[in-house]
């Protein structure tokens, strides 16, 4: 698959709202609750030595089991990056994750019927965002085995993430006026230049393996581009691009769209990205060999360098800002929340840290 991104390069569109227990990033997290793949083992400790509650609240237990399966799933997300958690960093990792599940327990908690409606909408709006990025559900699902959670998991740690975020729009009350959002917009220039794009389709034929990601053998290096030369002698010959695109493309990314995407320089690996630029819409590229493969190109139009108009952003902005206000005020709203649950955690050692005695992967940014 071609590296990239799409999005502009504006902070506010890239700064998640962290309710905390929202880091995707931080832990596969309580997909762990519900994920057979993680559970099992779980279970068999949780019936051999009993199920200990650990913490506890006036509407809510959470059970050792509960937290193992989050440290199995944090671990799991740890080596698909190719990282391992130190041993000597388990119990503080163990302390975060602990909080991290009772402040969504605390969130949800207190979901009425329309943030939970509010969170199934978001929910099920950022799980599409997910899979059109995957390309496809096969994708998808390949993906996400690889930290031992499910798309229909995601999903639902989507809607609860986003029920959370309701209960904490409506609860914490913040105002951004029209005032502030077009103040932001014009005294950030920089954040709403857009670079000139391109938008075009390709074919794809891989020289790599889909799993493995190794080189194939010569002899099928050269069937493959013996195929290439096929297709380009079809579209040389007229037949539509992006038909042939989903019929032959092995970019499972793209090939569901046709093909296309859009992109700045950059972006894009080398030898794809100079091909592309020297085209004119409606040029076929030769073949362009990658490191992926073997690629025909086809320029639909170029975009050129734009600052992006207001309108088009202004309701990102006041999310943006929304969330900037909320995040000032979110801790002692969770303490708030926290005593009025009454938040007992049972184990000693699992007790709360500072965040300074946290390891700087585990911080609040």
């Amino acid at each position: 698959m071609i590296e990239t991104t799409f999005s502009m390069h504006m902070p506010f569109r890239t700064q998640k709202f962290r309710l905390t227990l929202t880091a995707l990033a931080l832990a596969g997290l309580a997909w762990a609750q519900t994920n057979p793949s993680t559970t099992s083992a779980v279970a068999v400790m949780a019936e051999l030595f009993g199920d200990q509650v650990i913490a506890r609240g006036k509407s809510f237990e959470i059970k050792r089991s509960q937290l193992d399966a989050a440290l199995l799933s944090f671990k799991a997300l740890l080596a698909a990056r190719g990282q391992t958690l130190p041993p000597a960093a388990n119990l503080q990792v163990e302390r975060e994750l602990l909080q991290q599940l009772i402040r969504i327990q605390m969130l949800v908690g207190r979901a009425t019927e329309e943030d939970r409606a509010e969170g199934t909408r978001v929910g099920e709006k950022r799980f599409e965002q997910v899979l059109e990025r995957a390309g496809s559900m096969d994708n998808l699902t390949r993906q996400l085995k690889s930290v031992g959670i499910t798309p229909d998991q995601l999903k639902a740690r989507l809607i609860e993430e986003a029920t959370a975020e309701a209960v904490i729009r409506r609860e914490v009350q913040v105002n951004v006026t029209d005032e502030e959002v077009r103040k932001f917009y014009d005294e950030n220039p920089a954040q709403f230049e857009e670079p000139e794009r391109v938008r075009v389709s390709h074919i794809l034929l891989r020289t790599l393996d889909a799993n493995t990601r190794e080189p194939l053998s010569e002899e099928l290096r050269q069937a493959k581009r013996k195929q290439m030369d096929e297709i380009l002698q079809k579209v040389k010959a007229g037949e539509d691009f992006s038909a042939l695109a989903r019929k032959y493309s092995e970019d499972a990314g793209s090939k569901d769209r046709g093909g296309e995407y859009i992109f700045a320089r950059g972006q894009m690996v080398p030898e794809f990205e100079t091909a592309a630029f020297s085209l004119q819409p409606g040029q076929i590229s030769d073949i362009v060999t990658t490191q992926f493969g073997y690629h025909i190109v086809k320029m639909h139009e170029r975009m050129p360098a734009r600052r992006v108009p207001f309108d088009e952003v202004k309701e990102r902005i006041r999310d943006y800002l929304i969330t900037q206000a909320i995040q000032k005020v979110l801790p002692d709203y969770v303490r708030k929340i926290r005593a009025d649950e009454n938040v007992e955690v049972l184990v000693e050692d699992l007790k709360e840290v500072e965040q300074a005695d946290l390891p700087s992967a585990m911080k609040e940014p």
